[in-house]
């Protein structure tokens, strides 16, 4: 899709005053960035569009996220506060927190019913996620037994929960690990499919133990011993990752 069609769909609100696909996407990206306690400037928003799957039709560009941001403005989705800063309006949590909800059980039902692998189930749930029903979604939880974290160790939500959740209780950024430390990995990023696909081969996935062999800024990595193979992780990915102290 051009980036002139991307940018036709990209009114916040369909016809009938329901959110759009591409609303949609801006929402679920907004979240991500709430939950690692960043308000993003239109700038970052754009870089972290760009890991969208390109035929979800963001449109990534600066001019375009501008634009969508004026637009979801106008709707009362989001605000720009005065440090140019985007923070999502109540409505628009309300919204985001329901896509990432429907987002995260897609990722769980792609990989634990139809066994896709986890490398590719981000780009899975992009395409179920605008066409779940409430009622299907109910089906689908229960499906599930009402798993509490995503395949890649981030939150889903309950129907009834009112807000997003920034940080997780009791875990500690990668980068903050010290050498030596003996960790669980709970969380990692899941929207640049490269580094996804890098992290599964290495089995640097929520659950899996490992041991801090070198935290080295300077050099600007991570190493980590990951069932005794040396996995090396650079140091702003190392930032996206939570651990925990292992157990036993």
């Amino acid at each position: 899709m051009t980036e002139q069609q991307a940018n036709r769909r990209a009114g916040s609100r369909r016809a009938g005053g329901r959110v759009s696909d591409v609303a949609e996407n801006y929402l679920l990206s907004l979240a991500i960035l709430h939950e690692d306690g960043v308000a993003p400037h239109v700038s970052q928003l754009a870089s972290y569009l760009r890991r969208i799957p390109a035929e979800e039709g963001v449109g990534a560009t600066m001019p375009s996220v501008s634009g969508m941001v004026r637009r979801m403005a106008r709707d009362g989705l989001l605000q720009v506060n005065r440090g140019k800063e985007i923070v999502l309006t109540p409505t628009g949590e309300r919204l985001a927190r329901d896509v990432v909800r429907r987002h995260r059980l897609a990722e769980r039902l792609v990989v634990d019913i139809l066994d896709v692998p986890i490398d590719r189930a981000e780009g899975e749930a992009h395409r179920l996620e605008h066409a779940i029903s409430p009622a299907l979604l109910a089906k689908i939880e229960e499906k599930l037994g009402y798993p509490d974290r995503c395949p890649y160790g981030r939150p889903i939500y309950r129907e009834d929960e009112p807000h997003l959740r920034k940080e997780m209780p009791g875990a500690v950024k990668l980068s903050e690990t010290a050498v030596g430390e003996r960790c669980e990995i709970r969380q990692i990023p899941d929207e640049d499919y490269p580094l996804l696909k890098y992290m599964v081969d290495n089995g640097v996935l929520p659950g899996q133990a490992v041991t801090v062999a070198d935290n080295a800024p300077y050099r600007g990595v991570i190493d980590l011993d990951v069932d005794g193979r040396r996995v090396s992780i650079g140091i702003e990915v190392a930032q996206r990752v939570r651990v925990a102290p292992a157990q036993g």
